[in-house]
């Protein structure tokens, strides 16, 4: 996790769409999706979850634990830049596939 991927989980899920996620970071729709497929690997349950086709179902949704890990990971910064460690740090190791 870092800032590009925590930005693009809020564009998810501001426009329920990995292309109109990456169109509006200027970024390749290859791009957003390698960094996609690369979160959701790396953590036990999916950050996003994809929808392919047409229809109302279609497009992308950013998970709970996706907000969650993006919640934790801004924490751990704030906490990072201030000097201290803590529950958001282990939440995240905790997440993290062994």
């Amino acid at each position: 996790m870092g800032p590009g991927k925590a930005d693009l989980l809020d564009a998810i899920e501001a426009s329920g769409s990995i292309s109109a996620a990456a169109r509006s970071m200027g970024m390749s729709y290859r791009r957003a999706w390698l960094l996609v497929d690369a979160m959701n690997r790396c953590f036990a349950k999916p950050l996003v979850e994809t929808h392919p086709g047409g229809g109302q179902q279609a497009g992308a949704k950013v998970t709970e634990l996706g907000r969650d890990i993006r919640e934790a990971y801004r924490k751990v910064v704030e906490m990072a830049e201030n000097g201290a460690q803590g529950e958001a740090l282990d939440m995240l190791t905790r997440a993290l596939k062994a």
